[in-house]
């Protein structure tokens, strides 16, 4: 591990930690992978760093997207009006089409897009596996190991098609068997445990609607065995619900809990309808939220209780979702359209601007199982973390920082750091050719488009 340190002075600082200390004019210090000085005035001098000047600007945590489908880059602007299950049948046959390529590229397109507003831990979840596809997994996690972001991937999974009462074409399920070898076989594959891990493996049979409760049920044992986290989609849509209750008697989480799906190692994409009861039954359980709002509006979805929910104790994280239903794949918008939903829904209090950094921050890490290590800037913790330039026109005045970054414009990044390494730097991902990746989406998206018809 290299040793280099990298020195942040001068800047305004939001710890996120347990104090929420923050300093207006502060420092951060980085040496190899690890956070050793967080603190107010000009940083200690270390001899031979690399010291970035950091008037103007704000410091926070990396920011941690907790639901994502990273190969929906390639598919983004279709069925631009329709509901969730509308939505999902348009696009189910394009999806059918892709392959290494198009995964590789759509995952690299929109990591380097969440690296740019600030994001440096990745969950994604992908779960579509056409036969003739190649390896779709391995694809998304070079892509993520070429951009530099710290990444859990999930290995979903469909078995319920058409033919058997499900959503998705059978040309995309798999055989219940078959998708828990491979999955169990990409655990042993990819799964790193250690505190600094840049690739954490998560088990993700895809939503009620796709998947057997025979393979929810054996993909939690799976999981649990390997020691690895859970996650699906849930409670998403009032059309879910109504399905859910037609075809087995329950609501969605009555269902997911009887299949052994609550605890603190599961979390759940959207959580939008949940009654009190069982948002008072998953703070118990300490099961997890990624909340998703701009996908939400999207789609008509409607709005998580977000306040709620954190009131209960319950986990909650940020997520960009898919980029075919939210075709910006911007974290750092989340954060004020949080607080705007949440508001909508709940008053002027519901929900702070502080409170909103919390979910892309401390709250992600905490769905995901790493609030010991990522998620605020603290002496010992990773040194993953975000610089937002706040002195254009822009955000010029506004004397909080941190009401500039959440209710203005989404800032330049000036630095963002991922194990200790710039991935971007002046609002620019150095990792990547930006405008050759550009290329590359549209003839993939063009020839997906084309194949489906």
């Amino acid at each position: 591990m290299s040793a280099a340190t990298i020195v942040v002075d001068g800047a305004a600082v939001v710890t996120v930690d347990r104090e929420r200390r923050e300093f207006g004019i502060g420092h951060v210090v980085v040496q190899g992978n690890k956070l050793v000085a967080v603190g107010a005035g000009p940083a200690p001098a270390y001899d031979g760093a690399r010291v970035i000047d950091g008037r103007g600007c704000l410091v926070t945590p990396g920011f941690v997207n907790t639901h994502q489908h990273l190969y929906q880059w390639v598919t983004r602007g279709l069925a631009a009006d329709a509901t969730l299950f509308g939505w999902l049948t348009t696009l189910y046959p394009v999806w059918a089409g892709i392959d290494e390529d198009a995964v590789h590229v759509g995952a690299q397109a929109a990591l380097a897009r969440l690296a740019r507003t600030g994001c440096s831990t990745a969950a994604d979840h992908h779960y579509v596996f056409p036969r003739e596809g190649g390896d779709l997994l391995g694809a998304e996690i070079l892509a993520a190991q070429e951009i530099g972001l710290r990444f859990h991937p999930s290995r979903g999974s469909m078995d319920l098609g058409q033919k058997d009462g499900g959503l998705p074409p059978d040309s995309v399920v798999e055989d219940r068997e078959e998708i828990l070898i491979a999955t169990e076989a990409a655990i042993d594959r990819w799964h790193d445990p250690a505190p600094d891990s840049m690739l954490r493996m998560v088990v993700a049979p895809c939503s009620p609607f796709s998947v057997t409760g025979e393979l929810m049920r054996e993909a939690a044992e799976l999981a649990r065995r390997k020691g690895v986290r859970l996650h699906t989609h849930l409670a998403e849509t009032l059309d879910e619900g109504e399905w859910c209750q037609q075809k087995f008697g329950w609501t969605p989480l009555e269902y997911a809990a009887d299949l052994g799906w609550t605890g603190s190692d599961v979390w759940f994409a959207h959580g939008i309808h949940f009654d009190d009861a069982e948002i008072k039954q998953l703070g118990q359980m300490a099961t997890g939220v990624a909340h998703c709002p701009s996908s939400n509006a999207r789609l008509g979805a409607g709005i998580a209780r977000v306040a709620d929910l954190r009131a209960a104790g319950v986990p909650v994280g940020l997520g960009v979702d898919g980029a075919a239903s939210n075709e910006a794949g911007s974290l750092v918008e989340e954060l004020r359209h949080a607080l705007l939903f949440a508001r909508a829904r709940g008053g002027p209090q519901a929900l702070g601007v502080r409170a909103a950094l919390e979910l892309a921050t401390v709250g992600g890490a905490r769905v995901l199982g790493r609030e010991n290590e990522i998620g605020s800037l603290e002496t010992g913790k990773l040194a993953d973390l975000a610089m937002w330039r706040l002195d254009t026109l822009a955000h010029a005045g506004i004397a909080d920082p941190v009401a500039a970054l959440v209710l203005g414009t989404p800032p330049p990044l000036e630095l963002l750091l991922v194990n200790g390494t710039p991935v971007v730097e002046h609002d620019t991902v150095v990792t990547v050719d930006e405008e050759s990746l550009a290329t590359r989406v549209t003839a993939v998206q063009q020839a997906l488009v084309a194949q489906a018809g």
